[in-house]
């Protein structure tokens, strides 16, 4: 095993993290999509999926750096919300929570004079600025929509295409 003994516990603490926010996501979606908001839904569907992809991530580190993933099960997931800016809210919170897991991990690779963790854990750290600003430009939507949440369909919706279109340019 290339990786240290202490990051790897890290690392698998990190994967149900990431699997949580996986179906924790999901839960949001369901909330929105009982709303009769399906764009909201479908970003948070995709949201889901994208976490699962970040859990995927480190399974497959850890494999290939001879270390073993443990797949955890899921903690229990709140699934009722007040209202969108609540259950939006409540994303910001998980997303700012996973950045000081991630802020940790490397701070951890690093005391550990782990540097293929380290570089790894990169692409997290970069990740977490995206899904941050992500969910804090949609919450400040919502807030500004007020009790018309027609208008973040519709800014989702567009959201939604624009970032197709910047992966299709960036491919």
């Amino acid at each position: 095993m290339i990786i240290k003994e202490k990051v790897v516990d890290a690392l698998n603490a990190q994967i149900v993290s990431e699997f949580a926010a996986a179906a924790q996501y999901t839960a949001i979606a369901v909330y929105f999509d009982d709303e009769g908001l399906p764009d909201l839904a479908s970003f948070f569907y995709r949201q889901s999926d994208e976490e699962r992809m970040h859990a995927m991530k480190f399974v497959h580190f850890m494999l290939e750096t001879g270390a073993k993933p443990i797949i955890p099960g899921i903690p229990a997931l709140r699934n009722e919300f007040d209202h969108a800016a609540d259950a939006v809210g409540f994303a910001l919170q998980q997303e700012l929570k996973v950045t000081d897991q991630i802020n940790n991990l490397v701070s951890l690779a690093v005391a550990e004079s782990d540097h293929t963790t380290n570089n790894f854990l990169q692409w997290f750290v970069t990740e977490q600025v995206e899904e941050v600003a992500t969910m804090t430009q949609l919450l400040q939507t919502i807030k500004h929509a007020g009790s018309n949440l027609l208008l973040v369909e519709d800014f989702v919706r567009r959201f939604a295409v624009h970032g197709a279109a910047a992966d299709e340019a960036g491919a």
